[in-house]
Formats: C-alpha cells, sequence, structure tokens
C-alpha cells in the first residue's frame, strides 16, 4: 500500500500549522455528519463541547483521542485527515468501516487548545488527572471509554523538539510507547497486543525515517491515562509526534502519524502477528533529551579577560500571538554540549560573538546577535 501517496490526497487543506482550535475543527465535524456520527460528550471547564465522532459498523472497536494537552496539535490534523480518508469511500475505505468503529474524541481540552497551553482552563495537567478525574475532560473522556468499550486505545500527543531517538544524533520524528499496566513493568497478552502494533507501525516508519522513531520510558503512573486504560485491560498505544528537520509547523509529522494509524489499523484487520515483536519493540531507541534547537560551535568569546572558543545552544519557546504561533529563539546553554545534537547548527569558524558590545552570550538572552566574520544572527537564524 502506498502509504505515503494516500496521505498526500486526504491531507485535510483547512487545518495547517500549530495553532488548532474548536473553531477549526467544528465545521468539519459538522460536514462529515451525515447519519449523527457526531455528538457531544461533555463539556470544558469553559463551557465548549467536547465532540465525539463515531464512524463505522465493525466488531473491532477503536477510540482515539488528540489534543488533551491543549498545545499539542499534529495528531489532531493527522487524525482530520484520516477521518477525512474514511470519506472517501475507496475499497480500502470501505473494508475499514466494515470491520472497524471508531470512536474519535479529537479534541479533548478545547479551552486548552484555545489559550495554546498544555493545561486546561483550571491549569490542570489532564494527563495526571485520570484517577482523580477532578476535571470535566478527564470525565468525559473516561465516559466515552466506559461506554464504548473499546478494543484498543490511541493515546495521541506532541512531543517536544529536545528529544533525539537514543543517541543516534537523529531526531524522534515519532515516538511510541505501550504503556506500563503495574509498577513491575510486566508485559501481559494485553500490553503485547499494543506492543506488536507499534513493531508494525514502526516497520513501516523505517522505511520513510529510518532511525528517527524512538520508545518512551514505560514507568508505571496511574494518574496518566494511557497507563490507567491498560491497567484496565485494554490495550494502549501512545503516539508522540515530534520534530521532523525544518518542519516546525510540523506539516511532515502529519503526515507520518497518519501513515502510523493506517498502517496500525491494517495489522488489526488482517490479524497478522509480527514476527519477534517485542524485540521489534525494545530494539526503538529510547527516547534521549538530547537536542537543542541551535547550536553554534566554534564560537570565540571573552571570559575572564581571555579569549576562548567556546560552544553554545539557543531553544525556541512557543509564544501565541494574534492567533499564530511565533518561534522565539533565546539562549539557554553554554558549553557542556558534547553529548548535545542541534537541529540546527552553524560553525563559526573561531569568529567572535558580538552582541551590544558584549563578547558573551547570556542565558536567557535572545539570540540575536553577530560574528566577526559579518555573519548575522535573527531569531537564532543565521542571515548571511
Amino acid at each position: 500500500m502506498d502509504f505515503e501517496s494516500i496521505s498526500t490526497a486526504y491531507k485535510v487543506p483547512e487545518l495547517h500549522g500549530r495553532y488548532i482550535t474548536l473553531d477549526h475543527i467544528a465545521p468539519l465535524l459538522q460536514k462529515w455528519n451525515q447519519n449523527s456520527e457526531l455528538s457531544t460528550i461533555g463539556q470544558s471547564v469553559e463551557n465548549r463541547p467536547i465532540y465525539q465522532f463515531q464512524t463505522g459498523t465493525g466488531k473491532t472497536r477503536i477510540l482515539l483521542w488528540s489534543q488533551m494537552h491543549g498545545n499539542e496539535s499534529t495528531t489532531t490534523k493527522a487524525l482530520f485527515d484520516f477521518l477525512n480518508f474514511l470519506q472517501s469511500k475507496t475499497e480500502i475505505a470501505t473494508n475499514l468501516l466494515k470491520d472497524f468503529t471508531f470512536c474519535c474524541l479529537p479534541m479533548v481540552n478545547p479551552d486548552g487548545a484555545k489559550l495554546y497551553t498544555r493545561e486546561n482552563a483550571a491549569k490542570v495537567d489532564l494527563n495526571r488527572d485520570a484517577n482523580l478525574l477532578t476535571q470535566p475532560e478527564s470525565k468525559a473522556l473516561r465516559l466515552a471509554f466506559d461506554r464504548f468499550k473499546p478494543h484498543y486505545c490511541y493515546n495521541l500527543h506532541d512531543q517536544r523538539t529536545i528529544y533525539g531517538a537514543g543517541i543516534s544524533g537523529k531526531p524522534a520524528t515519532v515516538s511510541f510507547l505501550a504503556p506500563s499496566y503495574n509498577d513491575a513493568r510486566e508485559i501481559n497478552t494485553h500490553r503485547a497486543k499494543a506492543i506488536d502494533i507499534i513493531a508494525a507501525m514502526n516497520i513501516e516508519l523505517q522505511k520513510i525515517i529510518p532511525g528517527q522513531v524512538g520508545r518512551f520510558d514505560d514507568s508505571f503512573n496511574i494518574n496518566c491515562i494511557g497507563d490507567t486504560f491498560q491497567s484496565l485491560n485494554v490495550p494502549t498505544v501512545l503516539f508522540e509526534a515530534g520534530h521532523f528537520p525544518n518542519d516546525y509547523e510540523r506539516e511532515e509529522t502529519r503526515k507520518l502519524i497518519f501513515i502510523a494509524l493506517l498502517s496500525g489499523f491494517e495489522l488489526i484487520n488482517e490479524n497478522v502477528v509480527v514476527s519477534n515483536g517485542l524485540d521489534e519493540y525494545l530494539n526503538i531507541p529510547q527516547n534521549k533529551i538530547n537536542f537543542y534547537d541551535l547550536v553554534y560551535k566554534n564560537v570565540k568569546i571573552s571570559y575572564d579577560c581571555n579569549k576562548i572558543i567556546t560552544n553554545f545552544a539557543a531553544q525556541y519557546t512557543e509564544e501565541l500571538v494574534e492567533e499564530t504561533v511565533q518561534f522565539c529563539a533565546n539562549i539557554v546553554q553554554i558549553d557542556n554540549l558534547d553529548k548535545f545534537f542541534g537541529h540546527v547548527e552553524f560553525d563559526a569558524e573561531g569568529a567572535e560573538f558580538q552582541s551590544k558590545n558584549v563578547n558573551f552570550p547570556e542565558i536567557g538572552q535572545k539570540a540575536d546577535f553577530n560574528f566577526s566574520n559579518n555573519v548575522k544572527v535573527v531569531n537564532g537564524i543565521v542571515k548571511n
């Protein structure tokens, strides 16, 4: 199956970039609501609807939810691409709708999405509220789980640009986890099913992004929604959409999440057991915090009245300005970068750092500066 061509053909053009809110997705859900697929499963803290979209008539029930962290929108875009594909009436889509029933909560945290924050309007991380269920959004997701009684759960998230796929020097563009169901991190038949799905998705992704798939640490936390559902004996797969080079809008990663979703459903539908699924899963390198957005090497600075050569790094922060996410680069680390990589690296070749008559970078400083070889850096990016 040509997954890349399918993803391109059914990409939803109305959704683009990092800022995705209820206003963006509601018209699409209404358009696809031909036979009462759309319902409201709950209300947010600020009384925004939490939508549920259920489609298909198959016996295998899949529960998917996205954007429980409001500023994690990449998987929402991929999920809508998948729902768009299901409308296509192609043979593959028709078979999926015949064999599966999909229950989707595409935006669990609409208040956080509007504010572009991880937490909800009450400043609670919903992914730490699975046990106490203090928030209306958490209760809505749990209600969907209890009513739908899924055979599989897909927990869709974004991850920061700081993660690498092990120590390879490659970013963790997509990461997975089959969450633990107990403190001992044992593998029972239910967790093993999640592991086999991940192994199959990884095989497909390696054809496109070799070495750029990571695996999250599986320490158990009953307050996390994935761990809770896994402990209730429902195979649960965590998705993390990460960084692809020069793709801060995460349009390339969106495609990869779509491909992972579709290839995983194909595995379940065909009941194909991945050979050595656990081995394949454990061979996915564990995520490491070893990336900065921007790294500058071999820079001459003044230090204690001496001239020395050092390296330093800058990182983007995301700021919502007039409903647009802007990326603002600030210096975050000086020296001690031996085990770190940069998504963009620049070799100053011994040129001297210059910024407002100061010859050394400072932590927290905005990444606007010059080098003595007439190179100008604006918001972290080398301009000449």
